[in-house]
């Protein structure tokens, strides 16, 4: 695909003998919201630490804007504008918003711009700024992901992956992430999502990517994904007879 932003080639990735990824292949295109769904221990996360750069493949390609990234380690993949929101949202409950959000701008590519980074955020999340001063462990599950997805902004990233970042989340709070996530893509940034809500994710997502025991099981436009008989059967609770 001439216009991926990230491309991903024959990727293996294993722990010891076990296979978490067997030889899979995908694009990203650039400017885009791409979501990759699977049922659990299908190789998601283990796809985002390997892109992220914090395991190292077997073997196969993740070249990111013309550049295999393969050897990396995520400071120097996180440089290079590849941003992640990890699942737990893992922010820091004994420091303050601000100082969170401090802490994601720690990157050479993003020192001198922490103050519109930073606005950025509070403008995606204005709870943060009314919050900015309070330690991160005393805000409800929604506004920790609102801040996780906060810090991830302050490094200035081009490409985002988000780990199921509806979690635990209230129904309403999970509408305001994936509005929030929609309009990051709106304004340039790439987007992976990893979601356990499917026939969200495919609704909100452009093109789509079906994992399955380590493997490519269905890729391409997410409706055309989310119209598949398995996809509707599987993941969506849907029989050939619903289709409308």
């Amino acid at each position: 695909m001439t216009d991926a932003l990230l491309d991903v080639r024959d990727l293996e990735v294993g722990y010891g003998e076990a296979r978490a990824l067997n030889g899979i292949s995908f694009a990203v295109p650039n400017n885009s919201l791409t979501a990759i769904v699977g049922a659990n221990g299908a190789g998601k996360t283990t796809l985002v630490r390997a892109i992220a750069g914090m395991i190292k493949p077997k073997r196969g390609q993740i070249v990111f804007d013309g550049t295999d990234i393969i050897g990396m380690d995520s400071s120097e993949t996180c440089e290079l504008g590849i941003g992640q929101v990890a699942e737990g949202r893992q922010i820091f409950p004994n420091l303050t918003v601000d100082e969170n959000l401090q802490l994601g701008s720690a990157l050479r590519r993003a020192a001198k711009s922490f103050n519109v980074n930073r606005q950025r955020a509070f403008d995606l999340f204005p709870r943060l700024a009314e919050r900015r001063r309070q330690k991160a462990g005393t805000l409800s599950g929604g506004e920790q992901q609102m801040l996780a997805i906060g810090r991830c902004l302050m490094s200035n990233p081009r490409f985002i992956m988000f780990d199921e970042p509806s979690l635990g989340l209230a129904p309403l709070m999970v509408e305001t992430i994936f509005a929030a996530i929609l309009e990051l893509k709106n304004t340039g940034v790439t987007v992976l999502l990893i979601e356990q809500n499917v026939a969200e994710s495919l609704e909100l997502a452009e093109f789509a990517t079906v994992l399955e025991n380590g493997e490519v099981a269905l890729s391409g436009a997410a409706a055309d994904v989310a119209g598949d008989d398995r996809v509707r059967k599987a993941y969506l609770g849907l029989s050939a007879a619903d289709h409308q």
